[in-house]
């Protein structure tokens, strides 16, 4: 499949890089542009091409994935209606991509820089235009990235896009106090930032890799009754999930505005 990528930034970047490094041996370069950036972001990576501009590299593209800032896509004048269209960029509805490409196989996604490294979670929903072929170059096309799921409910996307569109995301602010309160206790920042990263790294892939899931893992905590189980304790009873929750509606309330 010729595929196109527009936006060449953190996230268009990493994606380009991710699916060239994986790609099938002989399958066709890869056409990125930037949006009016100079040349060269990607310059001299392997399996990739770059265009002078975002319409040149979406010409002849049979898949052309969109990762530009949501403001900005519409000044692009791209016209594709004969492609499957992707987009990555937050809170720009299904419809409204459909009617600034002028296509009717149209996906929204949302994914992250992790892909790089595979790591990424794409959540993505399609119109019903897509059809089971599409289906198929799609899952070909965000296996590479790391884990993906088809939802049913396009309001998810927005909901994906503040969980798990940024990495570390939330999760960084979370490691942010417990490295403060390490060196308020005494650590040395070098080490407490350092124990703070291989926690995460580590519990990272305890929950991504193991059969329990997070909440078979604070039940068993618990019930050992040793020294985590007092702190999980005091955490259910603090405000802890309403802290979250809030940080969610906010980070949604912006995708619904964000594209202007």
């Amino acid at each position: 499949m010729r595929l196109a990528i527009v936006g060449t930034g953190m996230l268009g970047g990493a994606i380009a890089r991710r699916l060239a490094a994986t790609r099938a041996p002989g399958a066709p370069d890869i056409a990125v542009a930037g949006r009016g950036r100079p040349p060269g972001r990607l310059a001299g990576v392997p399996g990739i091409r770059e265009a002078a501009t975002p319409r040149a590299a979406v010409a002849g593209a049979e898949i052309v994935l969109l990762a530009v800032p949501p403001a900005e896509v519409a000044a692009l004048g791209l016209d594709c209606p004969g492609a499957l269209v992707v987009s990555v960029m937050a809170g720009v509805p299904l419809a409204r991509l459909g009617a600034i490409t002028g296509a009717a196989r149209v996906v929204r996604a949302m994914c992250s820089p992790a892909a790089e490294q595979g790591l990424a979670y794409t959540p993505w929903i399609a119109t019903e235009f897509v059809t089971d072929e599409d289906r198929a170059a799609l899952n070909d096309l965000f296996a590479p990235l790391g884990a993906a799921d088809e939802v049913g409910d396009e309001a998810l996307i927005d909901l994906f896009t503040a969980l798990t569109g940024p990495v570390p995301g939330i999760l960084a602010e979370i490691a942010r106090v417990l490295i403060a309160e390490a060196e308020a206790r005494g650590a040395p920042p070098e080490v407490a930032d350092r124990a703070v990263r291989q926690l995460f790294l580590a519990s990272g892939e305890v929950l991504g890799r193991g059969a329990l899931g997070a909440a078979d893992h604070v039940r068993a905590m618990i019930d050992y009754a040793g020294t985590t189980a007092a702190a999980l304790e005091s955490l259910q009873a603090a405000p802890l999930r309403p802290a979250l929750a809030g940080a969610l509606d906010a980070a949604i309330r912006r995708a619904g505005n964000i594209a202007g």
